[in-house]
């Protein structure tokens, strides 16, 4: 797997500062995307097991919430491979610290295990186990807006993980639950 970029003390990307992996790899092409870059699956640098040492060492600081994917798609067969003993080894060492994932698949094509884009594979349902926030939906320019929080489009979705596996059902983060919306013409 290959990434584009770490943001340390990013605090665009999901609640609280964050770090961010920006991992390369999209099929999805979302018209007008903001990172077309990482739609190559060799874009920027290798991911080794150096760069994840250096991505869990900035967890040790008490200021940093949590870890945020987002590419490029990380539910790309060949980077959920990749990022689920990074994952593993995260949820291990810092359980209080929280895991959100960008993806352009919806949920509901996640755990079906296919849509236009995604097919599950063996390690599917164990890296979405480990998921607390999952932003879902392809970013659609026509509905783009700047009023509402982590995503693009308002056809995005921040699912609350812990809440949709315990109810059973999709279940919205509350911190989303009162954005106003602003379209862009």
């Amino acid at each position: 797997m290959y990434f584009g970029a770490i943001k340390k003390s990013d605090i665009a990307n999901g609640e609280g500062i964050r770090t961010t992996l920006f991992v390369s790899g999209c099929r999805n092409k979302c018209k007008n995307c903001f990172n077309p870059e990482t739609w190559s699956f060799t874009y920027g640098k290798p991911f080794t097991e150096e760069v994840a040492e250096e991505v869990l060492a900035t967890f040790k600081s008490p200021f940093v919430a949590g870890l945020t994917i987002l590419g490029g798609e990380p539910m790309e067969p060949e980077n959920q491979r990749e990022l689920l003993p990074l994952i593993r080894e995260f949820k291990r060492r810092y359980p209080d610290k929280t895991l959100w994932v960008y993806t352009g698949n919806l949920y509901e094509e996640l755990t079906a295990g296919v849509g236009e884009h995604f097919k599950c594979i063996d390690v599917t349902e164990e890296l979405l186990s480990y998921i607390d926030i999952l932003v879902d939906g392809r970013y659609e320019e026509e509905k783009k807006s700047l009023g509402i929080r982590f995503r693009g489009s308002t056809n995005q979705r921040v699912i609350d993980m812990n809440k949709t596996r315990k109810e059973n059902k999709v279940v919205i983060w509350d911190g989303c639950k009162q954005d106003k919306v602003y379209s862009i013409k």
